[in-house]
């Protein structure tokens, strides 16, 4: 098969006009698209108002999906259980390991209540302290029909379990009654409580608000279309969101140690999400760089997503050339890419020097789809820059922490006199003299 001719952008940090280059390569609007918007308001108003019977309503004319009444909706425990008994064992085994590997990251991120005592302030007997505690229930939608990840299932259920959460409700489209087992049987595996098969910003609507059928929970997680995006926007303050994710990305350090076939499907595994997808590859050496060129022209005719990958190379990827690889590293600060691959022979000399990543691969057998799948951390990570100050999903997203404060006579004594100093300085006189009474 002939090599193809990809237009893919160099850039040279030495070039004049870098800086430039380099903003409009990172430049993606996620402008708000009006016709979405009011869509979506209209469907999370009409679930709001009419509950199941609106949820039926869009389940027949979104997914040409028709059930008589909403308890239709629920899958059964047995049904889940069949699915993971359907599997083939290659299949079955695969989603076992990467669930185990998953468990035991997430199970080390588990923050514990605190107390401590204020014996040395001189107010024996005060204390304050954290208390730690799971949501009560929450919502993971997963994208149904032919566009299914059960991955995504376990990366979203096992740390929510993890965490002590007690209900986990998930959520996931079928079109025409299409279900996918492989989805069913992570949902089983995961332990996800209760699936319902309903999709769109009316399944986000159904568990920010829940209906008769539905329950509604404290926060939603999981990826879905630019719908689903619009829904969690606009229900957020009603419950808890994980993220607005972008596009996927994918940022690759080489020192030209690794084979350029290797660092082409690297670049490929992030372009065939989607054609607004990020892929970039920076090194110091620029036969290196051309290198990977030829092995992207050479492999891309044998991608089945052969139009995708092109497409998101073509308007969003580049072969950047840098002086050397502390400036590579400096660049990645600047980009905080969702993924940082450090293809290098030494990669733990230059972990000091990266500050913002959503996850970060060391080494050329590190490729970032063994953290896709079955590496144990989390797949769900910061996009679009928001690395500098966003972290990957956790155990920690499905806690919350309760402030614990305890003050004896003595520490009354103390501290209200601070306090009434500090309230009457902000004219709020009635939290003074609330300080006041137990100082007298």
């Amino acid at each position: 098969m002939a090599n193809a001719k990809v237009l893919i952008r160099r850039l040279d940090s030495n070039a004049a006009n870098f800086s430039v280059a380099l903003r409009e390569l990172l430049a993606h609007e996620q402008d708000e698209d009006a016709t979405i918007e009011a869509s979506v308001t209209k469907i999370i108003s009409a679930v709001r108002q009419r509950g199941d019977a609106a949820l039926l309503k869009y389940t027949r004319r979104f997914d040409q999906l028709s059930v008589g009444q909403a308890c239709e909706l629920e899958l059964s425990a047995s049904e889940l259980q069949f699915a993971l008994a359907s599997l083939r064992h290659e299949e079955r085994q695969a989603l076992e390991i990467a669930a185990a590997r998953i468990r035991d990251f997430h199970q080390r991120q588990m923050n514990k209540s605190w107390t401590c005592s204020d014996e040395a302030s001189g107010m024996a007997g005060s204390r304050f302290g954290q208390i730690i505690m799971p949501l009560d229930r929450a919502g993971l939608y997963v994208p149904g029909g032919k566009a299914a990840y059960p991955s995504s299932v376990l990366m979203n259920a096992i740390p929510a379990k993890v965490a002590g959460v007690e209900e986990l409700v998930m959520v996931s489209p079928t079109p025409q009654g299409e279900k996918n087992l492989l989805v069913l049987a992570a949902a089983a595996l995961a332990g996800v409580d209760r699936v319902f098969t309903v999709g769109g910003a009316q399944a986000i609507a159904a568990l920010a608000y829940g209906t008769p059928t539905v329950p509604q929970v404290d926060k939603v997680v999981g990826p879905g279309n630019a719908y689903v995006a619009a829904a969690k926007r606009k229900v957020f303050g009603a419950v808890g969101i994980d993220m607005i994710a972008g596009p996927s990305e994918i940022m690759i350090i080489s020192d030209g140690s690794a084979n350029p076939d290797w660092l082409a499907m690297d670049l490929f595994s992030q372009a065939e999400h989607d054609e607004m997808a990020q892929s970039i590859l920076v090194s110091p050496q620029a036969e290196h760089l051309e290198a990977v060129a030829a092995s992207i022209g050479k492999l891309l005719p044998t991608m089945p997503r052969r139009r995708i990958i092109e497409k998101s190379l073509v308007s969003r990827g580049a072969l950047i050339k840098v002086g050397n690889l502390a400036e590579a590293c400096e660049l990645a600060n600047r980009i905080a890419p969702e993924h940082l691959q450090l293809a290098l022979a030494d990669p733990h000399s230059y972990l000091p020097s990266i500050r913002h990543a959503g996850a970060i691969f060391c080494g050329v057998y590190t490729s970032e789809a063994l953290g896709d799948y079955c590496a144990g951390p989390n797949h769900v990570l910061p996009t679009a820059g928001s690395a500098r100050f966003s972290s990957p999903l956790g155990v920690y997203d499905f806690q919350k922490r309760t402030s614990l404060i305890e003050v004896t006579q003595q520490g009354a004594q103390v501290l209200g006199n601070v306090a009434q100093t500090l309230a009457e300085s902000e004219g709020l006189f009635a939290h003074a003299q609330s300080a006041r009474y137990r100082t007298q």
